[in-house]
């Protein structure tokens, strides 16, 4: 694993974990990572319930949103429904989907 230079770059703004059987370490773990450096945002994208935690960084610690700060507007409730379709539609037709309820 490379270490990156927090002195010379920014922590980003906006991490998308994504846990099929490592949900423990995205909540945990990861989370204190994220929570420390100075992330912003941080989805973890749950595969096995099919929902997407969001959490806002604030003074280290963190809470649950649900609207994106990051990408303001973004609700995480349609990025849920996205996902959801995700496994009844193919990935074209989830994304002229999702296309059309932003242009809503």
């Amino acid at each position: 694993m490379n270490i990156i230079d927090l002195e010379k770059y920014p922590a980003p703004d906006l991490v998308i974990e994504v846990a099929n059987s490592s949900l423990s370490d995205a909540q945990g773990e990861k989370l204190i990572l994220y929570e420390n450096i100075g992330v912003v945002e941080y989805w973890i994208v749950d595969v096995q319930n099919v929902k997407i935690i969001a959490l806002s960084v604030v003074d280290g610690g963190s809470k649950q949103i649900r609207e994106s700060l990051v990408l303001p507007g973004l609700k995480i409730a349609l990025l849920d429904e996205a996902l959801q379709h995700s496994r009844n539609m193919n990935q074209r037709l989830v994304g002229s989907w999702l296309m059309e309820k932003f242009q809503q």
